[in-house]
């Protein structure tokens, strides 16, 4: 048996693009970055980013288009591999892909951009991949002390 699972939190790296298939299939592009804090030989803390190439199909493609841009946070969940080519100097060069199977919007640029001036901001805001309009954190929902694990 084999198993194959990866989850990536971060933010995108660029806006996503959307393209068809000559079936009609939507598919969306993009890059995630994640950043990790960790201590180097010499004792300094270092910030490390790793990137991740991004790929979704159907319906999670078209409202990656539609509601995600550069920055926003999301959260992926898919099937990870490593792309190797060479580049323009004929260096080997290695990239982290992800074949997405369900996407969250952890954030919404677009709301956060429009609540500036009021100084409020959207970051409660979670949308599923499968319905944009679907489950907000609505004012009532419990905090943390009300979570039973």
């Amino acid at each position: 048996m084999s198993f194959n699972k990866i989850i990536v939190v971060g933010n995108l790296g660029r806006d996503p693009e959307l393209r068809y298939t000559p079936q009609g299939n939507a598919v969306c592009d993009f890059s995630v970055a994640t950043n990790e804090k960790r201590r180097d030989k010499a004792g300094e803390m270092q910030s490390v980013v790793t990137w991740f190439k991004i790929t979704l199909w159907g319906k999670q493609a078209e409202n990656a288009s539609k509601y995600l841009t550069k920055g926003s946070a999301v959260y992926i969940e898919g099937r990870l591999r490593i792309e190797e080519w060479t580049d323009r100097d004929g260096n080997n060069r290695h990239s982290l892909e992800v074949n997405a199977t369900d996407m969250q919007f952890l954030s919404s640029n677009r709301n956060d951009e429009s609540n500036q001036d009021t100084g409020e901001s959207n970051s409660e805001n979670s949308f599923s991949g499968s319905n944009p309009q679907g489950s907000v954190a609505s004012a009532n929902s419990p905090n943390d002390d009300d979570i039973p694990f």
